[in-house]
């Protein structure tokens, strides 16, 4: 059980989300709202249908579900929508600044327009109540050549988006067969993330580094598989997006006490907590920080440096990182000097 003062903590503590897929954060209630809006009959009866529907025995079976959420977002204001509504819960959860993934290719290929995609879910961003900007993923099961193609449909909105990055099916298809589009992006300046290491070997983790070239690995939990690229991350300060809830729903580990967060730490590796596609893998950011830190053997250190490895992985500009750091080591500090006046009234 969570001692309070710990819970207090991690419910509380100011907090980035670097690893967020916007339409994984699709609420069955909102899915049924949309399709009702926009005349859309989906295979499930009932909002409860839905969400029990969500038992997924790996990342494709979960991924086939996903993309059927998806098929609901035809309109800009759906994306605002949906964007608004996960920028609500972030804030909740004391999340100061979020970096966004989000799917155009899942959208284009139903012959939703591109623009119509970015526009509402940067709208959302510019009228919600914490600092966020959006990142780009190719989908990795499909072509180079269609990324390339997405890429270039992307670029009248570029002053929208920070970078991009790699997600969907990671087996079968490694970073490598990305190396042009992602150079492509490099020189025009974007940030480069991708996923790397969740269900996919070391060896995919190398690549992205690599070939690809990317300042953050999103996942990278099996990095301990290999002592010399665990070595690596830990000398070079690569941060490593971690998100406990989906690795579990996904069977990444069977249980959350056999996770590996604690033991990426202590190996001196740069890793943050996420929530991935919080919809669909039992919560957002407290909700994640709450399960691992009940299940593993993590205190208020770890949180503290949790903490501040979101912000100092993050793609904000030095001063804004400096700002928020602080804040950080403000809020650790108090909390510090409540159990100190705690623990003498206590012994009064």
């Amino acid at each position: 059980m969570l001692h309070p003062q710990l819970r207090n903590i991690l419910q509380n503590m100011p907090k980035a989300e670097l690893h967020i897929h916007i339409e994984g954060s699709l609420e069955p209630e909102l899915i049924f709202a949309l399709a009702q809006r926009n005349g859309i009959s989906l295979p499930y009866p009932s909002v409860e249908a839905l969400r029990q529907a969500y038992a997924f025995s790996d990342l494709q079976s979960f991924l086939d579900i996903y993309y059927a959420g998806a098929s609901v977002l035809l309109t800009e204001q759906d994306f605002y929508d949906m964007t608004a509504a996960y920028l609500a819960r972030a804030h909740a959860d004391k999340v100061r600044h979020a970096e966004i993934f989000f799917d155009p290719q899942t959208h284009t290929a139903r012959g939703v327009p591109f623009e119509t995609v970015i526009n509402g879910i940067w709208r959302a961003c510019q009228d919600g109540p914490i600092s966020a900007t959006l990142i780009m993923c190719f989908l990795r099961h499909l072509s180079e050549e269609e990324a390339l193609a997405t890429l270039d449909e992307s670029l009248p909105y570029r002053d929208k988006f920070i970078g991009v990055g790699l997600d969907s099916s990671e087996v079968g298809h490694p970073p490598e067969k990305f190396a042009r589009v992602f150079e492509r992006a490099r020189q025009l300046g974007l940030r480069l993330v991708a996923h790397a290491g969740e269900e996919g070997p070391p060896a995919y983790i190398e690549s992205a580094l690599d070939v690809l070239k990317v300042e953050r690995i999103d996942h990278g939990v099996r990095t301990l598989d290999s002592r010399e690229l665990t070595e690596r991350l830990a000398r070079e300060g690569m941060a490593l997006t971690v998100c406990p809830l989906s690795n579990i729903k996904l069977r990444v580990f069977d249980v959350m006490g056999s996770h590996n967060l604690r033991e990426l730490l202590d190996k001196g590796l740069a890793a943050t907590v996420n929530s991935d596609d919080p919809a669909y893998f039992g919560g957002y950011m407290n909700d994640n920080f709450i399960a691992a830190f009940e299940a593993l053997p993590l205190d208020a250190g770890h949180a503290r440096q949790l903490a501040r490895n979101s912000f100092a992985a993050s793609f904000l500009d030095p001063e804004r990182k400096r700002a928020f750091l602080a804040e950080v080591d403000a809020f650790f500090a108090q909390a510090q000097r409540a159990d100190a006046a705690s623990a003498a009234a206590s012994a009064a």
